[in-house]
């Protein structure tokens, strides 16, 4: 990104004034909303702790604001009340409902009981009141001045996740078009690049603002009231304000563009989020579809978790190349002189894990492939294939525990689990990193190194671990320090904040710890992300910037391509019954290989799984097949031209005159190494891809004569499908394969004599003598097991309304289906910060219909819930399983 010239102001550019702030307050706000809810918990736990007092009924939660004096009379003159009323009574006029009924005698015994009963309830509201008084001490006032500041900040943070995200995608957005650090195919350099880039961003943005205003116009002419009008206008400020960006860009030209150049070349400097937008828009606009740009752009909203988490993983990239971490740990490494091949391949094989964090290739290719070519470069690598090892350094990963784009496929297809896809990731993780270690040596240039004895090299690889062990010990008291003070594991869900924070404290330690701290090139730029702390931390937002606006707006645009593509009816196309699984696996095997190249990596996934994956079911691939083929297809698509999304992060990150010096150092070479950056990765993926695609199938064929190895890979659980049958559906999340595959169900009956099929044999040919079966228990009745359920949800209704959140959640089975990418400690710690902050909690079912189905039930019911000044009701489903002789709550759905 080009630095913005300008006047400065207590040591800032305004640029850094308008984008490089508020971006880092926007992250740490997304920060404190992602561990807000395990902070509150662990406060209110706290609370309860320091000024909870059992013995006098006192919880924190009735501490938590000043309490309202009761208005009753505590001690009323009860006489007086019971002559008066009945002395009202006796006067009052007659309607002719009463003469309906005749005359109902007055009896004060009646209305004393009444009286006495309303007055025993107001001394105890008093009684209440007193103690929750005398319990808020200066102690009291000031921890809940604290723990209520923090939920109103991660209350508002979660209410405006989507707005946070539009606004810090807008200043972005802005930021990367003023500086021209869109994604193309090649940077402008020509006046001509730039006019055709700028006209190309011109007619792009125009779209998206006549778009968004259009949609905003429409919502408001249906009559129904705009749920989030602030959004729509956001969206239409940003483009409006890209328009006038490229419109002063047409008009006048960089002054360091250089003359010459063609128009024909300048089409490859288009950014690729024009280019979505012009030909998505287009397409739109000539189907009458005006909103379509809009709506689509707004799914980022819709997913407003998955883009901010995608945020905080580039930022704690580029957070971590302001530190000597990656240094210090390749010098472990280099004293073994390995070659630059067998170095990439370890350097590939240690990237898997944090890609396998982050759920997407590019991320990590932005986050840290600067760093990767940088090191391999540095042991004496070719630039041409440190340039493959950094486009691919993503690639290898994303199939392993605990990527979240699995989870995500588990979550859309339930004919997979998430240890399926784990389980048979490893296996293609394991084949794609041999392929290329394979494919590097081959093509390894004939060099004389020196190799390194162990002896030498053993104690100075031991010796540079002693600068490394304190960065190692900081990231494991953080993950700890969550584990135990926030009861929250590094998983999944929690990388995107646990990871930032982790880097935060690194980069505090290595700034504030002295001594060489180079990091980077010789550059002016690498040379001030070294002048300290502060520094630091600005020059690492101030990539993350251009980097969010840059990956952001592209993916937001792809699902905008997506769209078009689903409208298009090219899907349809796809014939549903192909006659061969050979034919189906190579039609979809280049189908994923197309989509890959022009969708990000999420949206893709949606898109297979609502048109693709149906098909390919019925066509006898097996589900998990399926999705492994799929994730390397598209992995393949990312790297292969001609638009090779990984390539052009790789280039972005490593920057202009290093692609131009590794041009420059393989001129009269053969056409291999020429072109190296870009068939290595292919080669690789392609290869990966063809045995994962025929030689998984064919393995899954053979299963049965490949016994005992094929039950040691767990191919046995992988039978082919009959075609026109459709797998079992088994659950999203861990379970066992048994529950999602049917040819584990076969081999299941072939074990159990009960499921074998009765062979009805001729009369005499039946023996005289028949072994007596012992008698089974007698099963509950249906009766009963529908009057167990019945009583299992009213009690969960009651310890709602009670509050009582520990026996709440002890209805809920260990295997509930959690709602969302949430984690069982975050749920827990959800419902006990909403349930616990309610004052009051009103639940009532009414309109009950429990089905039971051995040791499965449902049940149905109209529930109209009560908290405070919020009120709904709605129509509930949960369905239950009897576990060690308690019914549990498995799912609940609400509509």
């Amino acid at each position: 990104m080009q630095s913005s010239a300008g006047k400065k102001w207590m040591g800032r550019t305004p640029s850094e004034w308008l984008s490089s702030l508020p971006i880092f307050s926007l992250l740490l706000l997304t920060l404190i909303i992602g561990t807000g809810e395990m902070v509150h918990g662990q406060l209110l736990r706290l609370g309860e702790r320091m000024f909870g007092d059992p013995a006098n009924q006192v919880q924190y939660f009735l501490l938590r604001a000043d309490p309202s004096a009761p208005t009753c009379e505590a001690n009323p003159d009860i006489d007086a009340l019971v002559a008066k009323q009945v002395a009202e009574a006796e006067t009052a006029p007659k309607s002719d409902l009463d003469a309906l009924f005749g005359d109902v005698a007055i009896d004060p015994n009646e209305i004393r009981a009444s009286l006495e009963a309303a007055r025993d309830q107001c001394r105890e509201r008093v009684a209440v009141y007193e103690r929750v008084s005398k319990a808020i001490t200066p102690e009291v006032e000031v921890f809940r001045e604290i723990e209520t500041g923090f939920f109103g900040i991660f209350k508002f943070g979660t209410e405006n996740r989507p707005l946070i995200l539009l606004i810090m995608v807008a200043i972005a957005a802005i930021s990367t078009t003023r500086h021209y650090h869109h994604i193309n195919l090649r940077p402008p350099r020509t006046k001509k690049d730039f006019q055709v880039y700028s006209l190309a961003m011109l007619g792009a943005n125009l779209l998206m603002t006549i778009s968004t205003s259009y949609y905003l116009k429409l919502q408001y002419d249906s009559g129904v009231p705009v749920e989030s009008p602030v959004i729509s206008i956001v969206s239409i400020a940003l483009f409006a304000a890209l328009s006038y960006i490229s419109l002063k860009d047409v008009l006048k030209i960089p002054e360091h563009a250089e003359e010459g150049g063609s128009y024909g070349m300048g089409l490859l400097s288009i950014p690729l989020y024009a280019f979505m937008a012009l030909n998505a828009g287009i397409s739109f606009f000539m189907d009458d579809y005006v909103a379509g740009l809009a709506i689509y752009f707004g799914q980022i909203t819709e997913l407003s978790s998955i883009f901010l988490n995608l945020a905080l993983y580039l930022w704690a990239g580029m957070l971590l190349k302001q530190t000597r971490v990656v240094s210090l740990f390749m010098d472990i490494l280099r004293p073994w002189k390995l070659p630059p091949e067998v170095f990439t391949y370890i350097v590939l094989l240690a990237a898997a894990i944090p890609t396998a964090y982050t759920g997407a290739s590019g991320v990590f290719v932005i986050a840290a492939g600067a760093i990767v070519y940088k090191e391999v470069l540095a042991v004496g690598a070719r630039r041409h294939f440190a340039l493959a090892a950094t486009a691919m350094s993503g690639s290898l990963g994303v199939v392993l525990r605990p990527c979240l784009l699995i989870v995500v496929i588990a979550a859309l297809n339930k004919e997979v689990t998430t240890s399926e896809l784990y389980g048979w990731g490893l296996f293609v993780f394991i084949l794609t990193s041999t392929v290329f270690m394979i494919i590097a040596l081959l093509k390894a240039e004939g060099r004389v190194i020196e190799r390194a004895k162990a002896k030498d090299a053993l104690p100075q690889s031991l010796r540079a671990l002693v600068p490394v062990s304190p960065y190692i010990l900081i990231m494991l008291l953080v993950v700890y320090g969550y584990e135990y003070l926030l009861d929250t594991k590094l998983d999944e869900f929690t990388a995107p904040v646990m990871l930032p924070v982790i880097m935060l404290f690194v980069i505090i330690f290595d700034k504030l710890r002295g001594g060489p701290t180079k990091v980077g090139g010789d550059t002016t730029a690498d040379k001030k992300k070294n002048e300290g702390l502060e520094v630091a931390v600005r020059s690492a937002t101030t990539e993350t910037i251009g980097h969010i606006g840059a990956l952001i707006m592209l993916m937001a645009l792809s699902i905008s391509v997506g769209g078009m593509i689903e409208r298009s009816g090219i899907m349809e196309v796809v014939p549903a019954e192909m006659g061969s699984v050979w034919m189906a696996l190579t039609i979809f095997m280049l189908l994923m290989i197309f989509i890959g190249m022009v969708m990000d990596p999420f949206g893709a996934v949606i898109l297979v799984s609502a048109t693709v994956a149906p098909i390919a079911y019925s066509n006898g691939i097996h589900p998990v097949h399926f999705w492994m083929i799929v994730i390397t297809a598209f992995e393949l698509g990312y790297l292969s031209p001609p638009v090779a999304l990984n390539q052009l992060l790789a280039r972005q990150v490593v920057g202009e005159a290093e692609m131009d010096k590794a041009a420059e150092e393989t001129k009269g070479k053969a056409f291999y190494y020429r072109y190296e950056r870009w068939l290595l990765p292919v080669y690789t993926l392609m290869v990966g891809l063809l045995i994962v695609t025929y030689g998984g199938q064919a393995l899954i064929n053979n299963a049965d004569s490949l016994k005992p190895v094929s039950h040691f890979l767990g191919l046995d659980q992988l039978r082919p499908v009959e075609l026109g049958d459709s797998p079992a559906a088994g659950p999203a999340v861990d379970a066992p394969a048994a529950d999602a595959m049917p040819a584990v169900a076969e081999d299941a009956a072939m074990l159990d004599p009960a499921a074998q099929p009765v062979v009805e044999l001729p009369a005499e040919s039946v023996p005289a003598v028949v072994p007596a079966t012992p008698a089974a228990a007698p099963a509950p009745s249906p009766a009963i097991l529908q009057a167990e359920v019945t009583e299992v949800v009213s009690n969960w209704a009651a310890a709602w309304s009670a509050r009582d959140v520990e026996g709440y959640l002890s209805f809920y089975s260990a295997n509930f289906e959690l709602p969302g990418a949430v984690t069982r400690s975050q749920w827990e710690s959800q419902r006990r910060t909403r349930i616990s902050t309610k004052s009051n909690i009103e639940v009532d079912i009414s309109n009950l219909n429990v089905q039971v189905n051995g040791d499965e039930a449902t049940a149905e019911f109209d529930q109209a819930y009560k908290a405070d000044k919020y009120s709904d009701k709605v129509r509930k489903t949960l369905r239950l399983k009897k576990e060690d002789g308690r019914w549990k709550i498995l799912t609940e759905q609400a509509r």
